[in-house]
């Protein structure tokens, strides 16, 4: 079962070292992304975790709150390629889709995808969101309405197929 964990001393190491392949640009490393988490935590909206595939840390996810605009942001994932084709980014941005919803803090979930990572493209297309039409720092903006989007139960459904 998939879940957040946030970083501590337990599951550091894990996180840092995982990498992506050399010459893959999707994503920056773990280690710059946890720099700019503690560069913003003075500002309370950046929050980096550890996916767990039940005990065992599989990927690396940072979120973003825009309170003003009633918006979180998906600024990072990222799964080492042993841990690719599991069905793992699929199952954490549904479940922070759902934690986003039932928090009725946001109005909507933004990212920005490269659109040479088709893999994240078709998995943000399946799950509802859709480009803004909006390109920035070469990445195609994407949005998820949270009062249209899919729904748990849709999920749910579709999993049973």
């Amino acid at each position: 079962m998939i879940c957040f964990k946030a970083i501590n001393e337990e599951n550091f190491d894990a996180v840092i070292n995982m990498k992506r392949p050399d010459g893959e640009h999707f994503v920056a490393s773990n280690a710059v992304c946890l720099a700019q988490a503690w560069l913003y935590r003075d500002d309370g909206d950046v929050f980096p975790f550890a996916i767990y595939d039940d005990n065992r840390p599989v990927g690396f996810m940072m979120l973003e709150e825009d309170m003003e605009d009633q918006r979180l942001d998906l600024w990072r994932i990222m799964f080492p390629p042993e841990n690719e084709g599991r069905g793992y980014g699929t199952a954490a941005v549904r479940l922070m889709i759902e934690y986003a919803r039932e928090s009725g803090k946001y109005r909507h979930i933004g990212l920005l995808c490269s659109p040479e990572n088709h893999r994240a493209r078709r998995i943000y297309d399946k799950l509802g969101f859709e480009p803004t039409g909006e390109i920035c720092y070469g990445d195609i903006e994407m949005r998820l309405d949270l009062a249209a989007g899919n729904s748990k139960q849709q999920y749910e459904q579709e999993e049973s197929i």
